[in-house]
C-alpha cells in the first residue's frame, strides 16, 4: 500500500530492478570485456544487451510512470543546493538509461552484428556497418557506463548520509516496506 511521503509500490520496485540491472549488466560488461573470444564471451554479450535492452524499457516505463506520478514532498527540510543537485543527479539518470544502451545497440549495428533481444527479438540496426565508428562507439558506452556508475556511487552516498547522518526519512521512502515486530511488553 503506498502512503504519503513515500514513493508508490510501482516506483519502488522499477528503481530497485533497475538498479540490480544496471549493476548486472556493467559486471558483466566488464567481464566479458576481458575474455578471449569464444563461444561463452559471444553469450555474455548477448546477456548484456537483454540487459541494456530491458534497462532501456524500464526506463521507458519509470519515466512514464514519474510523469503521472510526481515525487512525494521531501520528508526533511533540505537546503535549495541538495534540491536541485538531487534533480539534477535524477534527470542524468534519465539520460543515461535511455542513452547509454541506445549507444550500445549503435555500437552492434557498426559492427555488423544484430542485437536479438532474448534471442528471439531481431532489433533493426541503427547504423550501417562501419569498424571505425563502431571503436569510438565501443568507447563512449564504456565511459558513459562509468559515469553511471559513479553517479550510483554518488546517489547511495547521499541517500546514506541522509539515512545515517540527517537521520531524516529521505532513504526510508525508497525503499520496500518492512514488517516490523511488534515491541515486547
Amino acid at each position: 500500500m503506498d502512503s504519503p511521503g513515500r514513493y508508490t509500490a510501482t516506483a519502488i520496485g522499477l528503481h530497485w530492478v533497475v538498479a540490480v540491472l544496471i549493476l548486472g549488466g556493467a559486471g558483466l560488461g566488464m567481464v566479458t570485456a576481458d575474455l578471449p573470444f569464444s563461444p561463452r564471451q559471444l553469450q555474455w554479450i548477448s546477456y548484456h544487451k537483454w540487459i541494456g535492452v530491458t534497462v532501456f524499457l524500464l526506463a521507458v516505463v519509470r519515466l512514464l510512470w514519474r510523469l503521472q506520478h510526481p515525487v512525494p514532498a521531501l520528508p526533511a527540510a533540505m537546503p535549495a543546493w541538495q534540491q536541485h543537485f538531487a534533480q539534477a543527479t535524477h534527470l542524468l539518470f534519465y539520460v543515461l538509461m535511455l542513452l547509454i544502451p541506445v549507444i550500445g545497440w549503435m555500437q552492434s549495428s557498426a559492427l555488423g552484428v544484430p542485437v536479438v533481444y532474448f534471442g528471439v527479438v531481431p532489433l533493426p540496426d541503427l547504423l550501417n556497418k562501419n569498424k571505425e565508428l563502431a571503436e569510438l562507439l565501443r568507447i563512449v558506452h564504456r565511459n558513459f557506463g562509468y559515469g553511471l556508475l559513479a553517479l550510483i556511487a554518488v546517489h547511495t552516498g547521499a541517500a546514506l548520509k541522509h539515512h545515517v547522518t540527517d537521520r531524516d526519512d529521505v532513504l526510508v521512502r525508497m525503499l520496500p516496506p518492512l514488517k516490523t515486530r511488534p515491541k515486547a511488553r
